[in-house]
């Protein structure tokens, strides 16, 4: 898909609309509920057990329009977080001890306030995480961010669908897989994806199509080796995710025929111990216009948290909040198939 491509809500597709797709997860195949199928753990509800992340998805805007996305992100979204709810998210920050703070998208950095944001961060002594695109560093008036990163020692992660050209551009968009290796050697040149080095660079794998990720392990082996011997590119790890059946994937699963196999088969591969370690039991996600939400996923099916807890970042209270039910729905075993999935990759 071409960067130049639009989003689903700007060619108003009907998948646009949460709603619409929260019918289709929930009735087009009749699958166990997952909030049941839950209980094979064990206990009885999925509940949080503590706040350690901090995920604040700062808006939609992004330079890119990749196939499977989950945000229905690209060019023509203007939703993006305001100064205004970046502050009440610091002072919520301020409030608690959460040590750790990923910033994702869209692309992140294309938000006015962000490099003003993660200073500010910095200044309370919390860890910093960005999921970059990559192509947004070689992308102009950005081209100094790879050096803003290594400043402010602020951990990349990167998604690269595959280390072959082919692969990549087929789900990110032409000519992404080149400029992603020229970002990746820009921020090499930094340090960043060094065994002796701070600055910690991981990518992201996601699934080119209606399958699971194979092996993190062995997947990893083979693009350290793919990348270093055809490109001179480093990195620390790989992190595996599942796509989940929601926005642009859940379109292509529909329009291919894959739906109902590819949800047959997350549901068949439910895994106990995957499921016990989502990452929503650590984890309290903004969205742009500081709701809370239990992950990015359920932030974009508008899944606000339960009620009885704090729907906003300006009533945050991270005790209350790290004993929370957690909202569940049928997209749920796109975490908890195989050997689970999370941002930090698979969760056994």
């Amino acid at each position: 898909m071409s960067s130049t491509h639009k989003s689903m809500k700007a060619l108003g597709n009907p998948l646009a609309d949460t709603q619409v797709q929260l019918d289709v997860i929930e009735h087009k195949v009749e699958l166990p509920l997952f909030h049941e199928k839950y209980q094979e753990t064990g206990e009885k509800e999925l509940r949080a057990t503590g706040i350690d992340i901090f995920q604040i998805n700062v808006g939609k805007l992004c330079n890119q329009t990749c196939k499977h996305c989950h945000v229905d992100a690209g060019p023509d979204r203007r939703e993006i977080m305001t100064r205004e709810t970046f502050e009440l998210c610091l002072k919520a920050l301020a409030s608690s001890k959460i040590q750790t703070v990923d910033l994702t998208g869209g692309a992140p950095e294309m938000n006015p306030d962000f490099r003003w944001f993660v200073q500010e961060v910095k200044k309370l002594g919390r860890h910093v995480m960005v999921r970059s695109n990559l192509t947004i560093l070689v992308a102009n008036g950005f081209t100094d961010l790879p050096e803003f990163f290594a400043q402010n020692e602020v951990e990349v992660i990167s998604s690269l669908p595959h280390y072959t050209p082919s692969l990549t551009d087929k789900q990110r968009g032409d000519h992404v897989f080149e400029r992603s290796i020229e970002a990746m050697k820009r921020l090499n040149a930094l340090g960043y994806g060094k065994p002796d080095s701070a600055l910690k660079f991981n990518l992201v794998y996601n699934p080119v199509g209606a399958f699971l990720p194979p092996s993190q392990s062995s997947l990893e082996k083979d693009y350290k080796r793919e990348l270093w011997n055809k490109h001179g590119v480093v990195f620390n790890s790989l992190y595996t995710i599942t796509n989940m059946p929601i926005s642009r994937f859940l379109d292509y699963l529909l329009i291919s025929g894959n739906y109902e196999s590819y949800m047959t088969k997350l549901v068949s591969l439910f895994n106990p111990a995957a499921a016990k370690n989502v990452m929503c039991r650590n984890t309290i996600s903004i969205s742009w216009d500081g709701f809370l939400y239990d992950c990015d996923f359920n932030q974009m099916l508008d899944l606000h948290l339960l009620p009885g807890n704090a729907r906003h970042i300006r009533d945050f209270d991270s005790l209350a909040l790290g004993t929370r039910k957690i909202a569940t729905d049928q997209h749920c075993y796109g975490c908890t198939a195989g050997s689970g999935s999370s941002c930090g990759g698979a969760t056994t």
